[in-house]
């Protein structure tokens, strides 16, 4: 029987705890060390981290609200509403985080609480509709995550062309691991009329487009960094190419959803590497 009573377990579950521990590292490393290490003792700071934080945590909230039947197919060891945590409570729980979360944007400043005002609205979109279009939804989730590192070059008013690198890197790690993920759940998507990518061009084109995000990606590092910041190959051999590598490899070999959810998970990887070398810069 569905437990209506709240659970923290399933709250932490829900909101995907390490995930927003990876935006709060992300966002710090980007502070310190891309910007100034004494940031890192900065309230600003503190306040915008939590506030992403929350926003995202909301917008996890939202999309498993919209998603319990799909998700009862694609991960049905994952479903949280319904299970330990009522629909009741998760539009609370999203509408309450959606407000606190745009409220801290606009103590920082206006622009940042516009931006959060527009992220929470976007997340509710993709939820309810573009999540199930192919690409454009995934495109909204990359262009939000690569949004966060962006916001310290707004807070802080730097400028600091390498946090416009680390941006471009975290646009295309996400967007990759997102169709990645549409392919891994593509039973449960095709069953309820979803129509992502994999879905419209079948597994094969989808793995061709994903080859040429990884290759447009690694290409604009090194041009950008050409360009604004002379940093040795060597950082982009060791935590770039590398990687990307081994991605390549696996997601050539994939067929299986097990395959899929692997390279879903190595991208996350890729993503702390990407954070880690901000200390070696």
């Amino acid at each position: 029987m569905p437990s209506h009573r709240f659970s923290l377990f399933g709250f932490l579950k829900l909101t995907r705890f390490w995930n927003l521990m990876i935006i709060a590292f992300a966002q710090y490393f980007t502070a310190m060390f891309l910007v100034g290490f004494a940031k890192v003792y900065d309230v600003k700071l503190l306040i915008l981290v939590v506030s992403t934080m929350i926003i995202a945590a909301a917008g996890y909230i939202i999309n498993d609200y919209y998603d319990v039947k799909i998700d009862l197919i694609n991960k049905p060891e994952r479903v949280v509403i319904g299970k330990h945590i009522t629909r009741r409570y998760a539009i609370l729980f999203h509408s309450v985080l959606s407000m606190v979360g745009i409220a801290l944007g606009f103590l920082l400043q206006w622009k940042i609480g516009m931006i959060n005002l527009l992220s929470v609205f976007l997340l509710w979109w993709y939820s309810n509709n573009l999540k199930r279009q192919p690409l454009i939804g995934n495109f909204m989730v990359a262009l939000l995550t690569s949004l966060s590192i962006y916001l310290i070059n707004t807070l802080y008013a730097v400028h600091q062309p390498l946090i416009a690198i680390y941006s471009i890197f975290a646009f295309a790690m996400t967007l990759i691991r997102e169709i990645v993920k549409d392919m891994e759940d593509l039973k449960g998507d095709n069953t309820f009329g979803c129509k992502t990518l994999p879905i419209v061009w079948g597994n094969h084109k989808t793995k061709f487009f994903i080859y040429f995000l990884m290759a447009a990606l690694f290409g604009s590092v090194i041009l950008i960094n050409k360009v604004y910041r002379q940093l040795p190959v060597f950082y982009f051999f060791v935590f770039l190419f590398v990687p990307l590598v081994f991605l390549l490899v696996r997601l050539v070999r994939a067929d299986t959803k097990k395959d899929f959810y692997y390279i879903s998970q190595w991208c996350k990887v890729i993503m702390l590497l990407g954070i880690i070398s901000m200390v070696f810069i």
